[in-house]
């Protein structure tokens, strides 16, 4: 369960991006592409609890769709923090979670026999996850003051 959660968070931050970056101008778009997102999540979990749980390849796919969740919120990110201020949050929480998904591919014995890398990994993350909800709850006010400002009425 927890490494179906994990791809599952990875790919809703994607399909995040992906609302964030076009989805506000074509929003057809992005409900399309979080249809192949949840396609994709769907053809991942059955292959690994129906045909072969092989941990090498979950591994390899989590990687794999968290550097395109990094490069996509960076170059988002790069491209917006002029505008955007608050977009320093998010370099940071993606940078953060990348330094410490290390924890999760270089796993060591348990610190004080209690504290295993995962388990490191997991309280790691608990402030992280909090800098993103701030980030998004800033880009979530812009964007509200921001239609507010389309429609106001003189």
């Amino acid at each position: 369960m927890d490494y179906f959660c994990a791809s599952a968070v990875i790919l809703y931050s994607i399909y995040l991006c992906c609302v964030r970056t076009v989805g506000l101008q074509h929003p057809s778009v992005a409900s399309a592409f979080g249809a192949l997102l949840l396609l994709l999540l769907t053809v991942h979990i059955s292959y690994l609890s129906l045909i072969h749980f092989d941990y090498g390849y979950n591994m390899m796919a989590n990687v794999a769709i968290g550097l395109v969740n990094l490069a996509w919120w960076l170059a988002w990110c790069l491209r917006n923090h002029r505008r955007l201020p608050h977009t320093r949050r998010c370099v940071a929480v993606v940078l953060l979670l990348q330094g410490l998904s290390l924890l999760e591919l270089l796993d060591f014995p348990p610190l004080f026999w209690v504290l295993d890398a995962h388990a490191i990994w997991h309280i790691s993350t608990i402030p992280v996850h909090i800098l993103f909800f701030r980030f998004l709850e800033d880009d979530s006010l812009y964007l509200l003051k921001e239609s507010e400002a389309k429609f106001k009425l003189d």
